[in-house]
């Protein structure tokens, strides 16, 4: 069967680490990471997201974690979910080692913030008493006093110098289960700053553009950002930040993923915009499908043409492949050859159907 060429992606070499069951680096993977949008204290609730997001195919969670009660109810989210997470800890120290204490497996810090180096060293240690790892969590909209007064303002430069001085901080301490990040909102600052970071350290690098926006814009922006870094090889693990439900990120980032041929989960549906030449309402059959279709993980390749133009070409190319026909009369191929003719009425169901039948053949494969 013929199908979609792969377009090599030479990925940069780095270091291993673990978050969780997790590895992150090296040759692992590239994960898929989102966060929690409830209150951490609201323990249901959190874990209701967490499951949620488990569903959709995320690979490692972060919550939140402001103040005492949060950390500590992290306990019992993190007995009630199957992903690792990371626990979200600006300014309070102590609120980080009470998250590796309970049992965290990632600290998400900036650690020209935590305080003095005594600080962060009580930091460190219980990380290490807990085999938690660390990300560097550097951000254009809270670096250090010292830097702004240097650079001016938030820049490439900035992020890179506040990375590497954390990075040294954490070598010292004899400290290298940590990942790094060098985030912004701004496209062009944040991508110049990972290319520089990635030419000088060989830590993982968790990707972003921070504060992306809404669902639309947000995915927009993230898509080029990151976009453009995973394909000079660049990110080991990456977070699609939205203002929407963060199941949203999840699958954004995933599509991110597959259109670079990095990684494939569930359905890749290749459709038309449809035009007047259109044998069946392309766009609405193409909506439903996404719905019906959003169970299935494993990695399938659909294709859905509204007329013969394209379709045929379209068709050979995937797995499954509907082509618009004349007279309610449309043809389905089966690994890239036409098989059989469906009407219109039952284009929905006979989809769904041969989507779940590849899945259960790949799934006992």
């Amino acid at each position: 069967m013929n199908i979609r060429p792969f377009r090599n992606i030479i990925r940069r070499k780095t270091k291993k680490i673990k978050v969780g069951k997790v590895e992150v680096g090296g040759n692992s993977p590239i994960s898929v990471q989102s966060m929690t949008n409830t209150l951490t204290t609201d323990v249901s609730a959190t874990i209701k997201q967490i499951n949620e997001l488990d569903e959709a195919g995320v690979d490692i969670v972060r919550v939140s974690c402001p103040n005492q009660d949060s950390s500590l109810a992290l306990k019992n989210i993190l007995k009630n979910v199957n992903v690792p997470i990371v626990a979200d800890i600006h300014f309070h120290y102590k609120l980080a080692i009470e998250a590796a204490n309970s049992g965290a497996n990632c600290l998400r810090i900036n650690p020209g913030n935590i305080g003095s180096r005594k600080k962060i060293q009580e930091v460190l240690k219980a990380a290490k008493d807990n085999n938690c790892s660390i990300r560097i969590g550097i951000n254009a909209g809270s670096l250090e006093k010292s830097l702004l007064e240097k650079y001016k303002e938030p820049c490439p430069e900035a992020l890179v110098e506040s990375a590497i001085k954390n990075i040294k901080f954490l070598e010292d301490e004899d400290f290298f289960n940590f990942k790094v990040s060098v985030k912004s909102s701004d496209v062009f600052l944040s991508t110049k700053a990972y290319r520089s970071l990635s030419k000088i350290c060989d830590y993982p690098l968790h990707l972003g553009i921070t504060e992306a926006g809404s669902l639309t814009s947000g995915s927009i922006k993230s898509s080029i950002g990151l976009g453009m870094l995973l394909m000079e090889g660049i990110g080991d693990t990456i977070r699609v930040s939205l203002s929407a439900n963060p199941v949203e990120e999840v699958k954004v980032g995933y599509e991110i993923l597959k259109s670079l041929n990095l990684r494939h989960r569930g359905v890749n549906i290749i459709s038309c915009p449809s035009c007047a030449r259109q044998g069946f309402p392309v766009i609405d059959t193409v909506k439903i499908l996404e719905e019906k279709l959003s169970h299935i993980k494993e990695p399938i390749t659909l294709s859905i043409i509204g007329c013969v133009v394209n379709g045929p070409g379209e068709a050979a190319q995937t797995q499954i492949g509907l082509t618009g026909g004349g007279k309610d009369d449309h043809m389905i191929h089966l690994s890239g050859l036409p098989h059989h003719k469906v009407a219109s009425n039952k284009i929905i169901e006979e989809v769904v159907s041969l989507v779940e039948s590849k899945s259960k053949e790949l799934q006992k494969n």
